[in-house]
């Protein structure tokens, strides 16, 4: 059996596992006796020793080995991998449901609101006429016939149309009052006296808003892109 030189090479046996760190190798003829670095631990098998037709097979079974040994971790970091997505993912569907839910609670917290201001305005009809009226009791009176939250919007209309003078008229069209009714008859479905009373003007321009365009503020925002409403 022949005796080949080999270095560093880790070879697993049925007994033991050898790492050769030095050559060994024995010259024809050689009587020398071996030196520390060609001493192996007793019981443990060189490759060496084994016959070169068993080399590959053993060769062959410590890099199977790391092949297992490498898939195994592979398998443990895709693992952990997708475990790390799952929570990541998890996170970000919990904080979207919050999201959501908040988004909700707060619709129906304006609708509640929304619902609340509209129950308490008083209707035209609660406020006894007068001979003359202020900008800021006109203002007064619309604030207690339009809902909180859409008071400003319905403001900012009449403030463009006629300043919250009751009794506007536009000289080339002849559109009168708070909210420029045109013709100003229009405003006799709300009351005969339309003329001379802000709340009679301030319920039917709110009506108008509301059927036409939704709301007051739904009206504004028709107003700001064209001017008119």
């Amino acid at each position: 059996m022949s005796r080949i030189s080999v270095r560093g090479i880790a070879v697993a046996s049925a007994t033991a596992v050898t790492t050769v760190g030095a050559v060994v190798g024995v010259a024809a003829g050689d009587t020398q006796p071996t030196t520390d670095l060609e001493t192996t631990a007793a019981g443990t098998t060189l490759l060496t020793d084994i016959p070169v037709g068993e080399q590959a097979q053993v060769q062959t079974a410590s890099l199977t080995q790391q092949a297992d040994a490498f898939a195994f971790q592979a398998d443990a970091d895709a693992k952990k991998a997708a475990e790390e997505s799952a929570r990541l993912q998890a996170a970000k569907d919990a904080k979207s449901k919050k999201a959501d839910a908040e988004a909700k609670a707060k619709k129906e917290r304006e609708a509640k609101e929304e619902a609340a201001s509209r129950s308490a305005v008083r209707d035209a009809g609660s406020f006894a006429p007068k001979s003359s009226y202020t900008v800021a009791q006109v203002k007064a009176i619309a604030r207690q016939m339009i809902p909180a939250g859409q008071f400003q919007c319905f403001s900012n209309i009449v403030n463009h149309e006629s300043t919250w003078n009751y009794r506007a008229v536009n000289p080339s069209s002849g559109a009168y009052g708070l909210v420029q009714a045109l013709p100003g008859t229009k405003m006799s479905s709300a009351g005969a006296d339309w003329r001379t009373n802000p709340a009679t003007q301030i319920k039917w321009g709110l009506n108008y808003m509301n059927e036409r365009y939704g709301s007051p503020c739904g009206a504004w925002s028709f107003w700001q892109a064209n001017h008119w409403y």
